[in-house]
């Protein structure tokens, strides 16, 4: 048997590769760009016959029909999901085999009314359970993502409890669990770092599961619906046109332009928005007036869906080197109005002659420090409400960077310092107010962790 495990962090979401010794293989929830999938299939001697989709995506665009395209295999889907593009439907109870591989799938409604879980079986290898968001290593999937289809977080966590308690509690202690997503991931609360778990661990240590096992249906429902935070603005987004199928990447790609200087200037005082995509430290040293910052390196597709609409027209600012790369990462999210990017990049736009805005901050011990004499900035803390309760600043105004650009009108007028926890979401909610006109703004780096400190 043959398998692979996939892990793109930037979007912490797990992809993998099963194979039988009749050469036969099946890729679980496949990322949009699926060159990897079809290179490694090649060298191990594998045909890719099914590509399997634990249920539709919200937090990014999957490559499940560009795959098939490629490759004339088979999508397997849950039977309820209602998608538009060739596909299999797959109901609990059935199974296919790969060779020595048993694929069993499991009806596990709750994430999506069209979940599965798929239970991978063969001769001395660890039973592997594939959980995609049903199960996640330290947490559940959340229930809240599915309100076009007129259902509600408690009816779809009831869902979820219900699959908990029937479909997988039942399975051997010792089988792996491999979900679609880990830490940092907004499609559940408190994801874990680790890649792989075992049920009887997952039994010992994942809260939500352990009041399933127990049976406390009222408390497994508070738990999965309460802390929420709101989801980016793509994930609405990319579940339908996951329903639908995306195009590929290089088609897109293909779409977007190198763009003189003059050109970004002309189009952003269109309206079209600006995204620089570099380091912080970079952004607040100079960058294009009313460009909106969220760094490449970092969880940088989430923050994107935070404060950018998926269907706006976007040029790219990107290091030099490293502009498909952030329109790649884009384009896996669902954004593909892609204009182009800043030919040769900042140096261009300063030899230009173009205007540069700044950004200045204030050091975490300055703000403790005029804080206590009362002489400071309004504190704007744009973490979530799970990092506001666990502390936060007395006399702070709290809007969640998710929420920051439907509640603009309720920043306070004044001086601002903008926190987060380290300071990534602070820079991009300080370019967010800048953007909209504000310009006593200052961002305070390393955050709350640095404040508290």
């Amino acid at each position: 048997m043959f398998f692979q495990p996939y892990y793109l962090g930037c979007l912490a979401h797990a992809s993998y590769l099963i194979g039988g010794v009749n050469g036969k293989a099946a890729v679980i929830d496949p990322r949009r760009d699926v060159e990897e999938y079809i290179a490694d299939a090649k060298n191990a001697g594998l045909t890719i016959q099914y590509v399997i989709e634990t249920h539709l995506h919200a937090d990014f665009v999957s490559g499940h029909v560009e795959l098939a395209k490629r490759t004339g295999a088979t999508i397997l889907l849950g039977a309820s999901s209602g998608a538009s593009f060739a596909h299999q439907p797959i109901s609990g109870g059935e199974k296919i085999t790969l060779g020595d591989l048993t694929l069993s799938f499991l009806a596990t409604p709750g994430h999506t009314p069209e979940g599965i879980t798929i239970l991978a079986e063969a001769p001395e290898q660890p039973t592997r359970l594939f959980t995609g968001d049903t199960l996640f290593l330290g947490d559940i999937g959340r229930p809240d993502l599915v309100g076009a289809k007129g259902l509600t977080s408690e009816q779809m966590a009831h869902m979820l409890y219900t699959s908990l308690r029937e479909k997988i509690l039942p399975l051997a202690d010792e089988i792996e669990v491999w979900p679609a997503h880990g830490a940092g991931s907004s499609c559940g609360k408190n994801l874990s770092d680790d890649r792989v778990s075992t049920l009887a661990v997952q039994k010992s240590t994942n809260l939500p599961l352990q009041l399933a096992m127990k049976g406390d249906e009222a408390g497994f429902i508070a738990y999965a619906i309460e802390g929420l935070g709101a989801p980016p603005a793509y994930f609405f987004h990319d579940a339908a046109k996951n329903r639908e199928g995306g195009a590929d990447v290089e088609s897109i790609l293909a779409l977007a332009k190198p763009l003189a200087p003059s050109t970004v200037e002309e189009q952003s005082e269109e309206g079209v928005l600006v995204l620089d995509t570099r380091a912080t430290g970079a952004f607040k040293s100079g960058h294009i007036p009313g460009a909106i910052e969220v760094q490449l390196d970092g969880n940088f597709a989430p923050y994107v869906g935070a404060v950018l609409p998926p269907t706006a027209p976007v040029i790219v600012v990107a290091e030099p080197g490293r502009e498909t790369e952030a329109m790649t990462r884009l384009i896996r999210v669902g954004y593909e109005n892609l204009v182009g990017w800043l030919e040769g990049g900042m140096d261009a736009w300063k030899a230009a002659g173009g205007e540069l805005g700044t950004l200045g901050v204030i050091e975490p011990a300055d703000l403790k420090a005029l804080l206590s004499i009362k002489v400071a900035p309004t504190v704007l803390d744009v973490r979530t409400p799970s990092e506001w309760e666990a502390g936060h600043i007395e006399s702070a105004v709290h809007i969640p960077i998710a929420e920051l650009n439907s509640r603009l009108i309720e920043v306070p007028q004044g001086p601002l310092a903008v926190i987060c926890g380290s300071g990534y979401r602070s820079a991009i909610a300080c370019s967010l107010l800048l953007r909209n006109g504000r310009r006593d703004v200052v961002d305070v780096p390393g955050g709350w962790k640095a404040y508290s400190a």
